[in-house]
């Protein structure tokens, strides 16, 4: 696995785990025109122990990863990249010849579940759109869906009750939901877009709460007041959300600040927060819904396949024989491609800033719509 995408590569193998939660993150799959009857003539752009990958499913694999992942066409023209690609292609192709019948059967059932779903939350119109501007069809995404179901149906047959306890352990943010009202203040003044001193705008989230200290309303405040595009009509409020879903300083005053109190203001890289708890919810194994520890058992089985990945994959791979492009590659730093969605739903996973955004969440205040600043993206979701 190059080095540089690394940190991608993990989204990629991990994403399925998102679709889950009808993210539309996918991971590398082949043969996509399997349903198809016309005999595949084209050149073998790469050879690995058991089986080639052709020009025609490279092809198909990028449109998929083009569906999938918008954000990623930037880079489809650039020579390490779309190896890394094929690679991807070629770990999930070798993995799933290699799975069970079991788990042949249970990722086609999970797929298909998922898929349903996935294209359920689209408008009809706009996923045929979707489908037509890459030139594929609905087989395409489920063949493809199917392939990592079945590499993450089959690694979880070795996950046990233990490992999936220490799993929660390590994640129990993961499970602590808040109910959480906010004011935020900006280091960006929204009317204007110039910058902020922090000392202007600590004095202003101070008079926020000198307010709030008074008996003022909250979400009367919070409507006035409130720089945070995402909370501040909804009386500042996100509600039952993961507190993982929030960045560090606002996650940490979620998890342990009274509730009902008025915080003094925390400070996060998006500016200052006046908060009050309402609601929390610690986490406790022992109340863990079964599809909860599905999830964990999936972030486990895609751990595995990181490390098969990292370790295993260079070994796997005999040949890659790609046509260069010899277009300049730009903008390959680690990340840039980060967190991505396919179909207009909530864009980020993992910190991509926006705006007045927060960390990985939306809009300028905590969870998740357009700009947050407590989560760091941006699609109107509340940070669920």
């Amino acid at each position: 696995m190059l080095a540089k995408y690394k940190k991608v590569g993990k989204v990629l193998s991990v994403s399925m785990v998102a679709v889950l939660s009808l993210s539309l993150l996918a991971a590398c799959g082949k043969k996509e025109e399997a349903t198809t009857e016309t005999k595949d003539t084209s050149a073998v752009v790469a050879t690995y122990e058991g089986g080639t990958i052709t020009a025609n499913e490279f092809d198909m694999e990028q449109r998929v990863m083009k569906f999938l992942y918008p954000e990623y066409a930037q880079m489809m023209d650039m020579d390490d990249f779309k190896e890394y690609l094929v690679k991807q292609e070629v770990a999930y192709e070798y993995l799933s010849g290699k799975a069970s019948d079991a788990a042949k059967t249970e990722g086609a059932k999970t797929a298909t579940e998922q898929f349903d779903k996935m294209k359920a939350s689209v408008q009809a119109d706009q996923w045929t759109e979707m489908l037509k501007a890459q030139n594929l069809t609905d087989q395409n995404i489920k063949d493809y869906m199917t392939r990592i179901m079945t590499v993450i149906k089959d690694k979880e047959t070795g996950v046990t009750e233990d490992a999936i306890k220490a799993e929660f352990e390590k994640n129990k943010d993961q499970f602590t939901t808040a109910s959480v009202r906010h004011v935020l203040i900006n280091f960006t003044d929204p009317k204007t877009q110039k910058e902020r001193k922090k000392e202007d705008a600590l004095k202003l989230a101070k008079e926020v709460k000198a307010k709030l200290d008074g008996g003022a309303d909250f979400a009367e405040i919070a409507k006035k007041y409130s720089e945070d595009t995402g909370s501040a009509e909804n009386g500042g409020l996100y509600e039952d959300t993961p507190v993982a879903s929030w960045v560090e300083a606002f996650k940490e005053a979620a998890k342990t600040l009274p509730l009902n109190k008025i915080s003094d203001p925390v400070e996060t890289e998006y500016g200052y927060h006046v908060m009050k708890v309402e609601k929390r919810t610690e986490a406790d194994y022992a109340k863990l819904t079964a599809e909860q520890k599905e999830t964990l058992k999936s972030q486990l089985a895609a751990a595995e396949i990181d490390t098969f990945m990292t370790s295993e994959l260079d070994k796997i791979v005999k040949e890659v024989n790609l046509p260069k492009t010899d277009k300049a590659e730009e903008g390959t730093t680690e990340g840039t491609t980060e967190g991505t969605t396919g179909t207009g739903t909530e864009k980020g996973t993992e910190g991509e800033k926006t705006d007045a955004g927060t960390d990985t969440k939306t809009d300028q205040g905590t969870t998740g719509t357009e700009k947050d600043t407590t989560t760091g993206e941006g699609s109107d979701t509340s940070g669920k």
